[in-house]
């Protein structure tokens, strides 16, 4: 289902009484001071200071200087209506070796953001891992090695003794996906690498990083903190209905959906995945009861989406089309899956060139809430880059994207109609920021921010993001008639 496919208007449809309206970001993507309070180079600094890694030589040195900037950012939420914010905490800020104890002036900017947010009435929502590993570890070996899996962990308590007593949401990782495939696979990602045998070992120990940490929060945090794992869910569809097509479908759902959902949420890895790779490992980095060690109770199953993956079978010899939406290598991010192909799928598209399908959001929650009954659901990352030009006025008039946020929240509350227990929706992202291998070149952002002067200019899609978050009503896309954010105080 395309924007133009969704229902017709007609009275603004409810969303139910507590739900959550937020608004998301990432550490090395919004904070800047990147040398500053002891901080030192996660694989992102040095990767982006690597030519030819990121679009234009771009850092996040500086990114929109959040760390300086986090009251004006946050009065800018609070004047937006949002009730919640998701953050990640930088590893390197907090513990500069991935080691050792915490550093208190890093921590201290953790505690003065969550402290402003809930005297603003923000619920602050915490990611622990945003996929910015200290330069340190990595230089051990980093995720393919299990000793990181321990030292997450031991990161995990830190920041649990040091705001546990005012953050009760918790996210262990960010889209494990992208750290371990990206970043080791296909190598657009940090830091850089192209193994496919060390994305299969990095897959495993962010799994098992993952349930060591949850082990850890909940011996530290009180017994009413939510803990959640956020997972980027493919969306994957068979190009045709044939057989060849079911199978590539089946491989990719393997290899991008459970080999995080089987052992986090079932306590085993699929065999079929295991067979699927068998070619490149045995799998023996897997100990006696990882699994069960990873299989830990969660509060919530947080999904980013943002665009469906459609996939076909390919012939060996033939020409294998890589429109996955996830970088350009020579290097695939999806071991065990050779003879599959990707493909865009028709109508709109995003600046991502993504395109836009927010019925298979519906069908990717309806899906996932069948298959895990009594676990609840929240859209911690969907939005859409598009070319946003500042007018004479100074006014950031975005349409497209208030239409792709209308059509999606349009499909959460349809699948919500129809059973799914979702319990929020973050919008990603809060300010026009670091977009990692795209460097300043795509915005997310619901505020504009001018990268020379670092003026924030909230868009016309954040005025009306307000509205809906004000009321719990999906109004339609053209109901932000009021223009500014003194209108909506008033």
């Amino acid at each position: 289902m395309t924007v133009s496919e969704t229902r017709p208007p007609t009275t603004p449809r409810t969303f139910p009484s507590g739900f959550l309206w937020g608004t998301a970001t990432a550490a090395y993507q919004i904070e800047g001071a990147a040398r500053e309070d002891g901080r030192t180079p996660s694989i992102w600094d040095t990767f982006s200071h690597t030519p030819g890694k990121v679009f234009g030589g771009h850092t996040g040195d500086v990114a929109v200087d959040h760390y300086h900037r986090f009251s004006e950012d946050v009065r800018l939420m609070a004047e937006l209506g949002l009730g919640a914010y998701r953050f990640s905490v930088s590893w390197s800020r907090v513990q500069p070796t991935g080691r050792g104890p915490a550093v208190q002036k890093g921590l201290d900017f953790y505690r003065r953001l969550v402290d402003e947010l809930l005297a603003a009435g923000i619920e602050p929502a915490l990611t622990l891992y945003h996929w910015d590993l200290p330069q340190d570890l990595e230089d051990a070996g980093g995720w393919p090695e299990r000793a990181t899996a321990g030292r997450f962990a031991e990161y995990a308590g830190l920041v649990a003794d040091a705001l546990g007593d005012r953050v009760k949401r918790w996210t262990t990782l960010n889209e494990p996906w992208c750290s371990a495939f990206l970043g080791y696979g296909s190598g657009v990602h940090a830091p850089g690498r192209t193994d496919p045998v060390a994305a299969l070992r990095a897959a495993h120990h962010l799994n098992l990083g993952h349930g060591l940490a949850v082990q850890v929060l909940r011996a530290s945090l009180p017994g009413d903190a939510q803990l959640a794992v956020s997972l980027n869910l493919h969306a994957v569809r068979p190009l045709t209905p044939s057989d060849e097509d079911g199978e590539a479908a089946r491989r990719i759902d393997a290899v991008g959906n459970r080999i995080w959902l089987g052992p986090m949420l079932e306590g085993a890895y699929p065999r079929d995945l295991l067979a699927d790779t068998a070619h490149l490992t045995d799998w023996s980095f897997v100990r006696d009861g990882d699994t069960a060690t990873i299989h830990q109770p969660l509060d919530l199953l947080a999904v980013n989406y943002y665009t469906p993956t459609v996939v076909s079978h390919v012939a060996e010899g033939a020409e294998r089309p890589q429109d996955d939406g996830h970088g350009h290598s020579e290097h695939s991010p999806w071991p065990g899956a050779d003879d599959v192909a990707f493909h865009r799928a028709p109508g709109e598209r995003t600046a991502m060139g993504w395109s836009v399908d927010p019925g298979a959001l519906y069908d990717l929650l309806t899906r996932t809430a069948a298959r895990y009954p009594g676990l609840p659901l929240v859209i911690s990352e969907n939005g859409a880059a598009y070319e946003d030009e500042v007018g004479p006025d100074g006014t950031v008039h975005d349409p497209r994207r208030t239409a792709y946020v209308h059509a999606h929240l349009d499909a959460v509350h349809r699948a919500i109609t129809d059973g799914a227990d979702v319990r929020g929706y973050f919008l990603w992202s809060l300010l026009d920021n670091f977009e990692w291998a795209h460097g300043y070149a795509k915005r997310f952002g619901a505020v504009h921010v001018d990268y020379d002067t670092l003026k924030r200019t909230p868009k016309s899609s954040a005025l009306w993001y307000s509205r809906v978050a004000r009321t719990g009503r999906l109004h339609a896309p053209g109901d932000a008639a009021r223009s500014s954010l003194s209108d909506l105080a008033g």
